[in-house]
C-alpha cells in the first residue's frame, strides 16, 4: 500500500508544475521551429530561402529513371508535410515553392494558399515555376560523390558551394560537398589512414600498441578550425578530422567547388590573389590508388606553386604572356579584347589582365570575406560578374516572421502560449464578469481544497477514481453554486445585484 501511494505522488504534480512544464515544451518548440509557418511563399515569386524536398509525395526512383523532383518553403514543409520524410536542403536561390503544383501530386494539396472558392487550404495542380532549378539534392544525393545523407549516420562538416553554376550550366546548383570529396580522397580516407598506423605502431619498440596512432591523430587534426587537443583525441568518436590540403574553416567565408569553375574557367586566375585563397587541387581517387598518379599529382601541384613563384622572373615571361593571351581570349565580350577595352581613357584599369595565369587541373576555389571589391569590374569583364549576383553582393535570404516569444508582447493570440491565451481571454471579458467567475473560481477552489485536505494529513495520495467521483458529486451540487452566486451579486451592496456594482466600477456616479 505504502509502495503504491509512493508512486502515486511520484506521478503527480501541481497545478504550477504543469503550467511550468508546459512552457517549457512551448519553449521547446519556438527554438525547434522559430518561423511562424502559416503563410506559403510561393505568392511572393522567386525567392533565396530555405527549402525542403518530400520524399513520401515524391519519392525518387531507385535508378536512373527520370525523376521530376519538388521544393517546398519552410511553413509548407510544416503544415503540409509536417508528418512526412523531409530532407532539408537549407538556402537556395531564385526558388518558387512548388508545393500545390504538378510538380506534387493532388493528393498533397497546400493547405495554407487560398483555392479558387476563396477558401485557405486544398490548393493542387497549379502549374509551378518555370524559373526553378534543381539538382541531386532534391532525391536526396549531395555532393560529387553523390551519397544519400543520413542525419543519423553522417559526421563532419559538409560546405555548401556558392554555386556559380547550375546543373544545365556544367555547375553543381548549390550542393553541399564533404571536404574529402574535394580534394578526391574517398570518404573513409581518415579509417584507411587510423588502420595504417595502428599496424605500424605494433612494430614501435617500448611503446604499447594503440598509442602512436593517438598521437599521430592529434597530428593529423592540426588542419581543425581551433587545433584544441582533446577536440582532437576525441575525433574517431565525434567529428571527422579535415583532410590534408582543405584549409580550416576560419580560413574562408564562401566556397566554389571545381565543378562551377570548370563551367566558369574564367575565375580560376583569381586563385591566390587578394580575397582568394590559393587553388585546392582536386585528385581524382584512381590517381591516388595509383602510385604513379598520385607523384604526378603532387608533381603537378608543387609545379603551380613554383609557376606561381616563378611568375616574376624573366624566364617564364614568355609563357604568362602565352596563357594571358589564351585567358584575355575567353573573355572576350562584344567582339572587343581586353586590351582594345582598355585604350578607353574613360575606362577603369582593367585588374583582370594583371591576374596570374589560370592553374592548371581541376581546383576549388575558397573566397574569403572581403573577396568582392578585389574581382575586375571593367566594362569588359563586368559582364562575367552580372551573370552570378553572389559574386557583385551579399545575397538576401527570405525568413518567415519569428514566432512570438513567450513574453506578453502584443501580437496573434494563436501564437502565444495557452497560458497568454487564457489570460488574453479574460483581459477581454468585462470587468463584472470577470470579478464574477474569480469569485466562483475561489468558491470552488476552497470545496477543492476541502475535499483533499484529509489525503494531506494523511500522506495519502488521491487516485483519479476519487477525483471523478469528487467532481460528480460537485456538479451535483447546485445549492453551493446558487450560493456562490448569491453571494457575488450581493457584494454590489443592493437587492438589485449588479445594477449598482456595474455602475460604480465602471466609473459611474451613484445618485
Amino acid at each position: 500500500m505504502a509502495d503504491s501511494s509512493s508512486q502515486a505522488s511520484e506521478l503527480s504534480q501541481t497545478a504550477q508544475e504543469y503550467i511550468n512544464s508546459q512552457l517549457e515544451l512551448e519553449q521547446e518548440a519556438r527554438e525547434a521551429l522559430p518561423y511562424q509557418f502559416d503563410s506559403c511563399t510561393k505568392p511572393l515569386g522567386p525567392l533565396r530561402q530555405s527549402l525542403f524536398s518530400c520524399l513520401t509525395c515524391n519519392p525518387p526512383p531507385s535508378s536512373s529513371e527520370p525523376y521530376t523532383p519538388a521544393g517546398v518553403c519552410y511553413s509548407c514543409s510544416i503544415s503540409c508535410h509536417g508528418e512526412h520524410q523531409l530532407v532539408e536542403l537549407f538556402n537556395k536561390r531564385n526558388f518558387t515553392c512548388d508545393c500545390g503544383t504538378t510538380r506534387l501530386p493532388s493528393t498533397s494539396p497546400c493547405s495554407l494558399r487560398t483555392n479558387e472558392t476563396g477558401s485557405k487550404g486544398g490548393v493542387h495542380s497549379e502549374k509551378p515555376a518555370s524559373e526553378n532549378k534543381y539538382n541531386q539534392n532534391f532525391r536526396n544525393r549531395f555532393c560529387g560523390c553523390g551519397q544519400e545523407y543520413d542525419p543519423h549516420t553522417e559526421k563532419g562538416t559538409m560546405f555548401q558551394c556558392i554555386g556559380l553554376g547550375t546543373v544545365e550550366d556544367g555547375g553543381c546548383g548549390e550542393d553541399w560537398w564533404h571536404p574529402e570529396c574535394v580534394v578526391g580522397l574517398p570518404r573513409d580516407w581518415n579509417k584507411k589512414q587510423t588502420s595504417t598506423k595502428n599496424s605500424d605502431a605494433k612494430s614501435l619498440n617500448g611503446l604499447p600498441n594503440g598509442h602512436p596512432p593517438e598521437r599521430e591523430a592529434t597530428h593529423a587534426g592540426d588542419h581543425t578550425a581551433n587545433g584544441d587537443v582533446e577536440q582532437v583525441a576525441r575525433v574517431e568518436d565525434d567529428d571527422p578530422p579535415i583532410p590534408p590540403g582543405f584549409p580550416a574553416e576560419e580560413e574562408f567565408e564562401h566556397f566554389v567547388c571545381y565543378q562551377c569553375v570548370e563551367a566558369f574557367p574564367w575565375i580560376k586566375r583569381y586563385a591566390g590573389t587578394e580575397g582568394f585563397l590559393p587553388p585546392i587541387h582536386y585528385k581524382s581517387q584512381s590517381q591516388a590508388t595509383d602510385s604513379d598518379g598520385a607523384d604526378k599529382s603532387e608533381e603537378a601541384l608543387e609545379t603551380s606553386k613554383k609557376r606561381k613563384a616563378d611568375d616574376i622572373d624573366d624566364t617564364s615571361s614568355a609563357e604568362s604572356s602565352a596563357k594571358r593571351q589564351k585567358g584575355d581570349e575567353e573573355a572576350v565580350v562584344n567582339g572587343h579584347s581586353n586590351h582594345e577595352t582598355n585604350t578607353s581613357p574613360t575606362v577603369p584599369p582593367c585588374r583582370y589582365e594583371k591576374l596570374p595565369p589560370s592553374p592548371t587541373g581541376y581546383v576549388s576555389l575558397f573566397l574569403k570575406e572581403y573577396f568582392r571589391p578585389h574581382l575586375c569590374r571593367c566594362s569588359t569583364h563586368f559582364p562575367l560578374l552580372k551573370a552570378h549576383p553572389a559574386l557583385l553582393d551579399e545575397e538576401p535570404t527570405y525568413s518567415p516572421p519569428l514566432s512570438r516569444s513567450s513574453s506578453p508582447a502584443p501580437g496573434s493570440v494563436g501564437s502565444r502560449s495557452l497560458l497568454e491565451r487564457g489570460e488574453a481571454a479574460l483581459s477581454n471579458v468585462d470587468r463584472v464578469r470577470a470579478i464574477e467567475g474569480v469569485m466562483v473560481y475561489n468558491h470552488l477552489r476552497d470545496k477543492v481544497k476541502d475535499f483533499l485536505r484529509p489525503y494531506a494529513e494523511s500522506g495519502q495520495a488521491v487516485g483519479a477514481e476519487d477525483i471523478k467521483q469528487y467532481f460528480e458529486r460537485l456538479r451535483g451540487d447546485q445549492e453551493a453554486i446558487k450560493q456562490a452566486g448569491e453571494g457575488v451579486n450581493g457584494e454590489g451592496g443592493g437587492p438589485d445585484g449588479d445594477g449598482d456594482s456595474r455602475r460604480e466600477q465602471s466609473g459611474e456616479s451613484q445618485t
